[in-house]
């Protein structure tokens, strides 16, 4: 964590090792776990929910990715906010992703639990939930570096899970694996209406949710060589979490039938546990372990550098801008705000063992998908879009919007709606209640600041234009 992330290029990354840090942060408990309770409420039809999720998750990631080369911030999504609408949107941005990032960890926690209780059935959630929240701040603590390389690391196990799993399955389709039922695809009108078009509706959260950590990569870019290059890595994550998603949902729904899937177990584990295979389930699991845990240090890392871009812009108390002396330059006060956080979490995960992860995942997800709506906005007013891009703005509007508004009607996912209606509306309680103060004191002659940022972020986006033509 740097102070100059964003301009060091002696420990800039090159592209294709941001392409696989986004798939550490994004391949976790969410596409494992969360996978299920989509299943169990969208049927079959969640696998074009995944593909219309891939596709808005380009959309976001593009225009992203777009102001990233045009001018790589270490607030990322946040600092463009700010720039694009004024001071309340990059305060309102900042907290909640600081706070939907807080809910994904709470989930990551829960959902290791539920994976670790496979070997430990006896012993309740909170302990393994705070054993992995420690594990977890001693990787923060070692520093970026150690960070970035513990992903690349867990990147390439999260894979290589699926790929075993893609195998296993495909083995156990053309027969050379015997399991307790045969295998075959669902084609019936109740597998894929299962629960009628609210089911589907409702499922395309969870479909969202499996592609989350774009976000991370929109503040990791900033550490790139040639930022420029952004958009190849994203894109190339994007393509290729998409064929191996949809891969294997495909194979675990052929593997097993659907009234077996249950939500606190994994769809591939299940589909795993139907054929005599020892130690696979066990391997399986701990891989499931890894993922989770990868992403949850992802989260936190994420948490932790926009606090302290909110504290440098002053929308967060001075003192988690404070970092230790050294190499590292630890930003302690920052880690040890969010360890309350994680604190908070890991006591959820004590009274709420049961129900608590579809819960916050839903409202994490509705949560991060907020922050995707302010990137998109942002975009429209500090990059010169083509009609094209215009479109394919409002698409992904549209498809986000249609994501959010679908938890309000089902029953699983309802509480999570409401859970992030309660977040949002006290952060923008707050906002409104701040931005008194902000007009205060700002002298008459700055009152017009966030109208000159945008005005140079557009002339500086017109140069960057006229010089690829010339």
């Amino acid at each position: 964590m740097s102070d100059k992330m964003s301009t060091s290029k002696s420990q800039g990354m090159k592209w294709w090792q941001l392409t696989l840090l986004g798939v550490a942060c994004t391949i976790g408990t969410g596409y494992f776990l969360g996978s299920g309770i989509a299943i169990q409420m969208g049927g079959v039809s969640v696998l074009f929910m995944f593909i219309l999720a891939a596709f808005g998750t380009y959309l976001v990631y593009d225009v992203l990715a777009k102001m990233t080369g045009m001018e790589p911030e270490q607030g990322s999504f946040q600092t463009y906010a700010a720039k694009a609408f004024g001071r309340w949107a990059g305060f309102s941005s900042g907290w909640v992703y600081w706070c939907s990032e807080l809910l994904i960890m709470g989930s990551q926690l829960t959902a290791l639990s539920f994976f670790t209780r496979f070997w430990f059935p006896g012993f309740p959630m909170w302990v393994f939930a705070t054993a992995y929240a420690l594990l977890g701040l001693g990787v923060i603590l070692l520093g970026t570096k150690v960070f970035e390389r513990a992903e690349h690391v867990f990147a390439i196990i999260k894979v290589s899970a699926i790929v075993m799993f893609v195998i296993i399955a495909c083995a156990a389709v053309c027969g050379f694996l015997k399991g307790t039922y045969p295998p075959k695809f669902p084609t019936t009108k109740q597998a894929f209406l299962p629960k009628g078009g609210v089911g589907i509706w409702s499922s395309f959260i969870y479909a969202f949710y499996a592609f989350g950590g774009i976000e991370i990569m929109g503040i990791m870019a900033a550490r790139l060589k040639r930022p420029e290059e952004a958009p190849k890595a994203g894109n190339l994550m994007i393509v290729l979490l998409t064929i191996i998603y949809i891969a294997s949902l495909a194979l675990a729904l052929t593997l097993i039938p659907l009234s077996d899937l249950q939500g606190k177990e994994s769809p591939f584990q299940a589909a795993l546990g139907s054929y005599q295979l020892p130690f696979v389930p066990h391997a399986f699991n701990a891989i499931l372990i890894i993922a989770g845990f990868s992403t949850m240090v992802a989260s936190l890392f994420a948490v932790t550098t926009i606090l302290v871009s909110l504290a440098q812009d002053h929308n967060a108390p001075a003192i988690f801008a404070k970092r230790t002396k050294g190499k590292r330059k630890m930003p302690l006060p920052a880690i040890g705000f969010t360890t309350g956080g994680i604190t908070a979490a890991v006591l959820m995960a004590l009274f709420l063992p049961e129900k608590l992860y579809a819960y916050i995942t839903t409202a994490a997800g509705i949560m991060l998908l907020m922050n995707w709506l302010f990137i998109l906005l942002s975009s429209g007013r500090l990059l010169q879009l083509s009609l094209w891009g215009k479109i394919k703005r409002y698409i992904g509007m549209f498809l986000i919007l249609a994501a959010t508004t679908g938890t309000a009607f089902h029953p699983t996912s309802r509480p999570g709606f409401w859970i992030s209606c309660l977040f949002i509306g006290v952060i923008g309680v707050v906002t409104w209640g701040l931005s008194f103060k902000w007009k205060e004191q700002l002298p008459r002659k700055q009152r017009g600041h966030e109208r000159l940022l945008i005005q140079n972020a557009l002339q500086n986006q017109s140069r960057i234009n006229l010089k690829r033509r010339k």
